[in-house]
């Protein structure tokens, strides 16, 4: 019976002692490392070519360095930003990546915390012309904003090389154009970009739209985003578009015969950039790997997929130079992200209402 009463109370021991260190654990059920911090993070971003490096390039080295898993939710930035604001009350994501203009509507909305650069050391390195919205976010995927044509169809054809970016309304190509919509970025920033051509701005883009209602009379159909528009390209419905320089690299890296022109108005420069949610999660990690993120070696790898780097004295690998390369000579600009935050739903309007209505006109 001593015996018995024995083992009872050095398995009761054994118990308590178990309970007084238990397994750290994240609120949620995620489980700590040893060290105290989590062993995965969650991020949302674009899916494609910053799906890709993410989740096949970077995540795994990372997770070999750091013991960290990281999770990727691929959506465009604008379904991301709904679904973070969905979300504000019991976050889920940690880091979202977004497009300038949701850089600046996350931090209007309260939903994104400022970047420590105590911290997120590494900012101190990075090219302010890449900073959407000062303090709000880091900069990642570094891109253009360009026409592009089709080389071999263009010389083929005799038309002239685009100077202007009014040169995109031409009945040079009808029928051949893969432009996107407004909501698109790319759309957004090319009527940004036709008002500057005409003498406007983000202030006033009126001249803009009505030179966008030409490109729309000798355009088929404006496509919705990327998932459309470089299949359209790819398959010859295209010869002519706008869109990022990385994704110009990427088709012609396929095969295709293209190659980006930065009109004398010049382009427009930003980035793909990282917010930390508010209240994510795994603050500390996610901030963690935000500065693994704009680090040199981080970009070096990213540089590998056509993305100019955010880096200041890190340039676009020479492979895209021929496709995508920007000169001394280049003019480039940096658009501002609360101005066309402000204006975008009035131009959006405007262009369902004005543009999409005269789409073909001109090709009869």
């Amino acid at each position: 019976m001593k015996k018995t009463i024995s083992i009872f109370i050095i398995a009761l021991l054994a118990l308590l002692s178990g309970c007084g260190n238990p397994s750290p654990q994240q609120p949620g059920g995620a489980i700590k490392s040893s060290e105290g911090g989590a062993k995965e993070i969650t991020i949302a971003g674009n899916g494609g070519v910053i799906e890709k490096t993410i989740r096949d390039v970077i995540a795994p080295k990372y997770k070999e360095e750091t013991g960290i898993q990281i999770n990727y939710i691929a959506g465009l930035s604008g379904e991301i930003l709904s679904k973070v604001e969905l979300q504000k009350n019991s976050p889920q994501i940690d880091i979202a990546i977004f497009v300038p203009n949701d850089v600046y509507r996350a931090k209007d909305k309260g939903l994104s915390e400022a970047i420590d650069e105590t911290i997120v050391t590494n900012m101190k390195n990075v090219n302010p012309h890449f900073i959407a919205v000062e303090g709000a976010a880091a900069p990642v995927f570094g891109l253009a904003i360009a026409p592009a044509y089709n080389t071999e169809s263009f010389e083929k054809n005799g038309i002239k090389p685009i100077e202007s970016w009014n040169d995109l309304a031409s009945p040079a190509y009808k029928g051949k154009t893969a432009f996107v919509d407004i909501t698109n970025d790319w759309g957004f920033n090319t009527l940004n970009a036709l008002a500057m051509a005409n003498g406007g701005s983000t202030d006033n883009m009126e001249a803009g739209l009505e030179k966008a209602k030409e490109l729309a009379g000798y355009s088929t159909t404006f496509y919705k985003n990327s998932t459309q528009v470089i299949p359209a390209i790819q398959q010859g419905a295209g010869d002519i578009t706008v869109m990022g320089s990385y994704a110009i690299a990427e088709l012609a890296n396929s095969g295709i015969p293209i190659k980006m022109v930065v009109p004398k108005e010049g382009v427009p420069l930003q980035a793909f950039s990282a917010t930390l949610v508010k209240n994510a999660p795994h603050q500390k990690e996610a901030t963690d790997f935000i500065n693994y993120l704009i680090s040199e070696e981080a970009q070096g790898l990213i540089a590998e997929n056509a993305f100019y780097p955010v880096v200041k004295g890190m340039s676009l690998l020479e492979k895209f130079e021929p496709v995508i390369g920007l000169k001394e000579t280049d003019k480039t600009f940096v658009p501002d992200p609360a101005k066309m935050a402000e204006v975008r739903g009035e131009w959006t309007d405007r262009w369902a209402k004005e543009v999409t209505p005269e789409l073909g006109k001109l090709l009869k």
